[in-house]
């Protein structure tokens, strides 16, 4: 059985890693004014922090609709010859990718799989990955689906924000705990929870010491991790720091895949971003 896997561009994976894997991404659309984008092909996250600092706002996102997902289904059934989709998508809680891409499965007779990430960012990432190996084992679609779907809350999201700012202009932050924040100079970690994003931690100090410590933090909070692979992702970071991250995780961790986060996400999070992502079920 040929199985494909898919995802909408929220899950902030490389070009090498779609080789890799043979994954197809229908990037997310952003609008700036009249100008449309599409999230990974023709803006990046450096572009956008650039047009939010010119236009003095954040850029609109437009969900893909249920007849945008229907013909990115046939065109991957007719240009993959493949019996099974597999479609991941950004937290249902978060947007309405997932319903939409929901409906539009409806009209394949069951050969399209939709999987609610209940996450963002890499951790789709590391669910497209277990979905790929588990394809090339052997298993059928609805195996490989029930697998992920039983393993997706252990798919650990969090990041460390340098500034509330992003997530205030986005509505999902009040000015109050934005003002807090700066004034305490808290620098938030960001979880998902349950599919929703919530504040996990409010360590305070400067940015770089505060990155390390989020990293000691989220190791000995998921002290069992599968100790396989896990994600550094982020907006915008000094190399030396993501390097330091590296080095940090590298004795655990048997593969490390560093990535940026796109447009999409890097809306809302903002510059200076950045998180490690891994299954916490052990090996």
């Amino acid at each position: 059985m040929k199985i494909k896997i898919t995802s909408d561009s929220t899950s902030d994976l490389t070009k090498e890693l779609w080789e890799k894997y043979n994954f197809t991404i229908l990037p997310v659309k952003v609008m700036f004014g009249d100008n449309e984008y599409e999230d990974g092909v023709n803006i990046t996250s450096d572009k956008l922090y650039e047009m939010c600092e010119q236009n003095k706002a954040l850029p609109k996102t437009a969900s893909i609709n249920p007849s945008e997902y229907m013909d990115f289904f046939s065109k991957v059934f007719e240009d993959e010859k493949c019996d099974a989709i597999i479609h991941f998508t950004l937290s249902s809680k978060l947007s309405s990718l997932y319903q939409n891409a929901k409906t539009a499965s409806e009209n394949f007779d069951g050969k399209v799989f939709v999987v609610d990430s209940q996450t963002l960012s890499s951790a789709i990432g590391l669910q497209m990955i277990y979905a790929a190996e588990l394809a090339a084992k052997g298993l059928d679609a609805k195996q490989v689906f029930e697998k992920v779907e039983a393993r997706k809350s252990y798919a650990q999201a969090s990041f460390v924000l340098d500034t509330l700012k992003y997530l205030h202009k986005g509505g999902r932050c009040s000015r109050i705990a934005m003002f807090g924040a700066n004034l305490l100079k808290i620098k938030p970690v960001i979880a998902l929870k349950n599919g929703a994003m919530d504040v996990d931690a409010k360590p305070r100090g400067k940015f770089d010491d505060v990155v390390m410590r989020y990293v000691d933090f989220t190791l000995n909070k998921y002290n069992k991790p599968d100790k396989t692979r896990c994600f550094i992702t982020y907006s915008t970071l000094d190399e030396k720091l993501v390097q330091a991250i590296k080095e940090k995780i590298q004795p655990i961790f048997k593969e490390i895949l560093i990535t940026r986060a796109g447009s999409t996400v890097s809306a809302h999070c903002g510059p200076n971003t950045v998180g490690i992502l891994f299954y916490t079920d052990g090996e």
